[in-house]
């Protein structure tokens, strides 16, 4: 799980199809079923649910156990993002160049 998957389960859940959430999201059809296909094989339950047929219920629907997922996750990065906030995250990020230094050649590595 991460913050594009996070975002896919909440377009499944305001668009109410996995298609309406990849055109939402700007990503295709495909794109958001794989998406959608890899979060249902990782988790002891799937997160969504399609809902086949022609009529007004077709479409997908987040699962309980996705809605539980979703918002554990959303809590997770609330308190990550305390965490830049702190001292350590800031001694790191103070540490680290603006950008890496360029790879020495193989002859240089011997």
């Amino acid at each position: 799980m991460g913050p594009g998957k996070a975002d896919l389960l909440e377009a499944i859940d305001r668009e109410g199809s996995i298609s309406g959430a990849g055109r939402a999201m700007g990503m295709s059809y495909r794109r958001a079923w794989l998406l959608v296909d890899a979060m249902n094989r990782c988790w002891n339950a799937p997160l969504v649910e399609a809902v086949p047929g022609g009529g007004r219920e077709r479409g997908a629907r987040v699962t309980p156990v996705g809605q539980a997922v979703l918002a554990r996750f959303r809590a997770l990065q609330a308190r990550m993002a305390l965490l830049e906030r702190s001292e350590e995250y800031a001694a790191l990020a103070d540490a680290l160049r603006d950008a890496p230094l360029p790879a020495k050649a193989d002859h240089e590595q011997d």
